[in-house]
């Protein structure tokens, strides 16, 4: 979680909301990425998304299911059903989304078979993104 983190780090110098992620496949990175819809004006560039497409080009498949996702906010919906049809192995997340989580939707946008868990360095991550909000208001 802690390199997810530094990834959040990199989009809040990029005036991105400080998002990170990072996918671990057999005790290894690789891929990183940080949100990017402000560089690349595109609504759906958000950091699990850019995981998503890093890990499966250097996996060369679409399926995560060996894979864990490290990310620094809870991911919404859309990344939700996204790392289900990539049918990630494990998802963990630090600070909760309590407006646009995809816990927040009645029934599991995951996989089935993904192992979920919550709350890992929430604090610190928490805390960056109120201070990257702070600042913009």
């Amino acid at each position: 979680m802690q390199k997810a983190l530094e990834e959040a780090q990199v989009a809040r110098r990029q005036e991105e909301i400080p998002v990170g992620a990072i996918i671990v496949c057999r005790g290894r990175i690789i891929a990183r990425a940080h949100n990017m819809t402000e560089t690349l004006n595109d609504p759906t560039a958000h950091a699990e998304m850019q995981a998503i497409t890093s890990a499966c080009y250097t996996l060369g498949g679409k399926y995560l299911d060996q894979c864990t996702l490290y990310v620094t906010l809870e991911p919404c919906p859309m990344c939700a059903g996204a790392l289900a049809w990539a049918q990630l192995g494990r998802l963990v997340y630090a600070a909760s989304d309590p407006k646009r989580g995809f816990t927040l939707v009645p029934g599991s946008l995951l996989h089935p078979k993904t192992k979920v868990t919550p709350g890992v360095l929430s604090a610190e991550a928490g805390e960056l993104i109120k201070d990257f909000f702070a600042g913009k208001r």
